[in-house]
């Protein structure tokens, strides 16, 4: 199989959703100008927001929100996959959801995937998350087709629960995104080895486009979008937090290479205890 060009659009998004767009479409233009098949945009592309009086007076419910319809319109355009790595929209419920949303060449909606593991916890020195206040988890696994290999969907702290990466493995998966907006303390802790686990754990590449620097409302990202390989190489990586594109080249014979020198995921048994 020959390798497919790819690229991680990394963004320092803000309180407005039409400039956050504007800057995602430039980008997303750029990397399809210089060969990607797949773009993929961080967690959250359209509005970082931490006030939640504010957020829920800018969310608009997925049919509605001009982003998604702009990403749909420029996939099809660019005759590209885009995935929005994830777009906050206004969820059944009265919450909103954190959702990663795939379109293909023709425009049509692939796939979407509601963040399942809500970051609520707290760092240290006063800095406590608690995304469950405002957003719904979800509670589907999801792998859709794109640039010609299927690709498992998951979104920043989910990085953190090996189970959902070897099930997506598991189920053919060769690999996996993980669009993010990691702090700055945990980014710096945690980040590369985090990404570098699931992929050996699971023989896959591992895609993590993501937000970086200080946004405007004052939130803090690590950035370094990184590709890493189904070895736990790390192919390429933004080693800043300033906006900016990473390209690699893939190939999915590599993944099914790597599960047959390490065979860990049919290696697995079932255990009783502890």
């Amino acid at each position: 199989m020959a390798k497919t060009k790819i690229a991680l659009v990394q963004m320092r998004s803000g309180t407005d959703p039409q400039r956050n767009m504007d800057a995602a479409e430039a980008a997303i233009r750029q990397a399809a100008g210089e060969g990607a098949k797949l773009v993929a945009t961080p967690e959250v592309t359209n509005l970082v927001q931490k006030d939640a009086k504010a957020l829920f007076e800018t969310l608009r419910a997925p049919a509605e929100d001009t982003g998604v319809k702009r990403l749909s319109a420029l996939a099809a355009e660019l005759n590209i996959d885009v995935l929005a790595g994830s777009m906050a929209l206004k969820g059944a419920d009265g919450r909103a959801v954190n959702r990663s949303m795939l379109f293909g060449p023709d425009g049509a909606l692939k796939a979407h995937y509601d963040k399942i593991h809500m970051f609520d916890v707290a760092i240290g020195n006063g800095e406590i998350w608690s995304e469950s206040t405002n957003y719904a988890p979800g509670s589907r696994a999801v792998i859709a087709e794109a640039a010609g290999m299927k690709l498992g969907l998951t979104i920043c702290y989910d990085v953190r629960f090996a189970y959902l990466y070897r099930a997506l493995a598991m189920a053919g998966a060769v690999a996996i995104t993980v669009p993010s907006a990691f702090t700055r303390p945990t980014g710096k802790a945690h980040w590369e080895v985090l990404l570098r686990a699931r992929a050996i754990e699971t023989g896959s590449f591992i895609l993590a486009p993501a937000q970086g620097g200080t946004h405007e409302d004052g939130r803090k990202t690590w950035g370094r979008s990184m590709v890493v390989g189904p070895w736990g190489d790390v192919i390429g990586v933004l080693d800043h937090d300033e906006p900016g594109i990473l390209y690699a080249d893939i190939d999915a014979e590599d993944a099914l290479s790597a599960r047959q020198r390490i065979p860990a995921l049919k290696g697995g048994r079932e255990f009783t205890g502890p």
